[in-house]
């Protein structure tokens, strides 16, 4: 199984025109999306409030988060994104990809669209 990438943008939900375009890494085991601190702050977003998050390696921390218009394979779904480190690369959240109605396919390296979102 390879690795799955995706265009996304991240856009400012307060002002449409203030958004960034990159490659995001699909990360299934990522909750919420995250981008790079700068990348944010440039379109204009700034923290609303933090979480705890559980690292791969089973480190806790506690992230500033915000609230951000996430676009990819022709959806636009809200959702919460992570403030990262300035190395940090990008990655779509689960929460993201399914709320826009995708899976991932790992053998194809690609989103699958499902039928339908699911509601329940």
């Amino acid at each position: 199984m390879g690795t799955t990438y995706v265009d996304v943008t991240i856009r400012n939900p307060a002002d449409r025109q203030r958004n960034w375009t990159g490659r995001f890494l699909v990360d299934t085991g990522a909750f919420d999306s995250l981008m790079p601190r700068r990348r944010l702050q440039e379109i204009g977003l700034q923290p609303v409030g933090q979480r705890d998050y559980v690292l791969a390696d089973g480190k806790s921390i506690s992230l500033d988060i915000t609230v951000a218009e996430i676009e990819f394979e022709g959806e636009i779904v809200g959702g919460t994104v992570v403030f990262g480190d300035e190395d940090a690369e990008p990655l779509p959240g689960v929460t993201a990809l399914e709320s826009g109605g995708f899976e991932v396919d790992p053998r194809g390296e690609e989103l699958k669209r499902l039928p339908a979102v699911l509601l329940k």
